[in-house]
C-alpha cells in the first residue's frame, strides 16, 4: 500500500491535465493519509464533459460513515475488492473515478532486513496520474460537505520491481505475499478512466511496466 506521495503544484497540475485556472484551496506537497490533497474528476456541475480539480481528504469517507474521521484506513483500495467492499462498491459502480496527481510516491524496501524507503518517479520526468475513487459525504448533523478519495492498488507479486517492496511474510511463498502497487493511468487514457462504463474502465487497472519507473532509495 502507498501511504506517502509528493503532490505537484496547482499550476503544474492544471497545465499537464488541461484543467484551466480554477484552483481550489491550497494543499501540502508532501501527502500522507487524511491530509487534504488534489484529485481530478469529471466536473459535476457541467452539462458538457470537462475535468475539474478538487481538494479532498486522502481517505475515502463512505456513505454509511458516522464521521469523516474513520477508525479504519481507506487511503488505499484493493482493486480486486472494488465490487464487493462496502466502502468502495458504490463509488466504483457509479463511476466515481479520479486521477491523483503525484510527482513521486514512496514504498518500503526490506531486502536489507531494515525499512529503507524508496522513491518512485516516472522515467520520462512527467507526473504520475494514479487511479483513484472519490466520494462526497455530508455530515447529517451539521450539513458539512466532505470530499474524499482513495488510491487504487493492485497485486504486484510477479512484478519485477514492485514485488521487491514491503516487508515479506516468511510464512508465505513469493507469489502469495500480496505485494501491492499503485495503478498509473496514462495521459491518453484519462478521459476513458473518468467517463467510460465500469467494464471499460476496469481494463485500465493494470501494473505499469518496469521501464516506466525511475526508482531508488530515498534515504
Amino acid at each position: 500500500m502507498c501511504t506517502r506521495y509528493i503532490s505537484p503544484e496547482a499550476g503544474d497540475i492544471e497545465r499537464h491535465w488541461h484543467i484551466g485556472a480554477r484552483t481550489p484551496q491550497p494543499w501540502p506537497r508532501d501527502m500522507f493519509p487524511r491530509y487534504a490533497g488534489p484529485f481530478i474528476r469529471a466536473a459535476r456541475d457541467s452539462a458538457e464533459y470537462r475535468r475539474e480539480l478538487v481538494v479532498g481528504q486522502w481517505a475515502l469517507v463512505p456513505w454509511f460513515a458516522k464521521s469523516a474521521k474513520l477508525s479504519y484506513p481507506t487511503c488505499n483500495a484493493r482493486s480486486e475488492e472494488l465490487q464487493a467492499k462496502a466502502s468502495y462498491k458504490l463509488p466504483w459502480a457509479r463511476g466515481q473515478r479520479c486521477i491523483i496527481p503525484a510527482l513521486a510516491f514512496f514504498e518500503p524496501n526490506w531486502e536489507s532486513g531494515k525499512h529503507v524507503p524508496w522513491r518512485f518517479a516516472r522515467s520520462d520526468g512527467t507526473p504520475w496520474g494514479l487511479a483513484g475513487l472519490w466520494n462526497t459525504w455530508v455530515d447529517k448533523s451539521t450539513g458539512e460537505v466532505v470530499e474524499s478519495y482513495t488510491m487504487l492498488t493492485l497485486n504486484a507479486d510477479t512484478h519485477p520491481l514492485m514485488k521487491r517492496m514491503h516487508k515479506p511474510d516468511p510464512r508465505l511463498g513469493p507469489e502469495q505475499q500480496d505485494k501491492r502497487s499503485v495503478v498509473p493511468i496514462e495521459p491518453e487514457d484519462v478521459d476513458t478512466w473518468l467517463t467510460a462504463p465500469v467494464e471499460q474502465a476496469a481494463q485500465l487497472v493494470r501494473l505499469a511496466p518496469v521501464g516506466a519507473f525511475e526508482a531508488h532509495p530515498s534515504a
